[in-house]
């Protein structure tokens, strides 16, 4: 047998009840085992070591200094072992650093609102949270779990969904004296656009024109990664943005950005997912604990 074959805990598992429980038929029963089997582990477990462990020429066990000193670390080490299991249990306390990839817009608005409350309840947990709009390969990213919008491509990922915002077309007040506020689908085309530089799913902004959807073709003047930068330009009165509404609600409301053409929204909306991998075990504690936090706390 090679010595990856050998279940070195299992033998020590077995030697240990033959020790505490006093000899080798209590630890059968203990172990449901036959004496023979548990006889024969022992002898071989010997062997391989080259040391006696157990005199068996008395009617009570008795344990050699070898066997000794192997039943003390065998303790030592089962306990380890028991440990490092508990730790990393599906049941196990939140504990120890998760990576959250997400995007500057969710990462500011909703996410880093939140995390006071799961720092309170998870205070053993550590949090490293990375900002990009672009779609991450969370293996080469080492990020525990992505926030992205939009319909999950990638099969080797699970998608947890957080909930679904609607989008609006904004402007600062400035932008709007300076150029007008544009009154139909027309108009925009004499006005400056601020669009994303990446692919989107969809490409153009979906508008409601005489009691149907069309999708109105962006060729931005300005074109931005990230939705964070685009809100930006936009109170900067730099050109209008079609951006989500947990995005830009604060300052809709505070006056720093007015909505734009709302008769023509169409309503549609975007849903966000919580994505991390999936390969068939039970998430690490700390994985969980945020997964459902977010699940439970979201709200766009």
């Amino acid at each position: 047998m090679s010595r990856q074959d050998i279940n070195r805990s299992g033998e020590m598992e077995v030697f240990v009840s033959v020790v505490e429980r006093g000899g080798f038929t209590a630890a059968a029963l203990a172990r449901r085992m036959t004496p023979s089997a548990v006889s024969k582990l022992v002898a071989r477990l010997e062997q391989r070591l080259g040391a006696r462990l157990v005199n068996r020429s008395t009617r009570k066990l008795q344990l050699t200094p070898e066997g000794c000193a192997f039943y003390e670390r065998s303790i030592a080490i089962l306990a380890d072992i028991a440990e490092a299991e508990r730790q990393a249990s599906s049941g196990e306390q939140a504990s120890g650093r998760i990576r959250i990839n997400t995007s500057g817009s969710f990462g500011n608005h909703v996410l880093a609102p939140l995390m006071p409350a799961f720092m309170a309840l998870h205070p053993a947990v550590t949090l490293d949270i990375s900002h990009t709009d672009r779609i991450v390969d969370l293996m080469e990213e080492r990020a525990d779990v992505a926030i992205r919008a939009g319909p999950l491509k990638n099969s080797s990922l699970i998608a947890r969904k957080l909930g679904a915002t609607g989008k609006i077309i904004v402007a600062s007040p400035d932008y709007l004296r300076r150029h007008g506020e544009p009154r139909t689908v027309a108009d925009l085309r004499r006005h400056c656009r601020i669009g994303f530089s990446y692919a989107r799913a969809v490409e153009g902004w979906p508008l409601r024109e005489d009691g149907e959807t069309v999708t109105v073709p962006i060729t931005p003047g300005v074109q931005v990664g990230d939705g964070e930068a685009m809100r930006h330009l936009a109170l900067s009165g730099t050109g209008l943005a079609r951006l989500a509404a947990f995005t830009v609600r604060a300052d809709v409301d505070a006056g720093r950005l007015m909505p734009v053409l709302d008769e023509a929204n169409p309503g549609d909306l975007e849903e966000f997912y919580a994505l991390y991998m999936g390969q068939g075990g039970p998430l690490p504690a700390r994985v969980r604990a945020l997964l459902d936090f977010l699940a439970s706390h979201v709200r766009l």
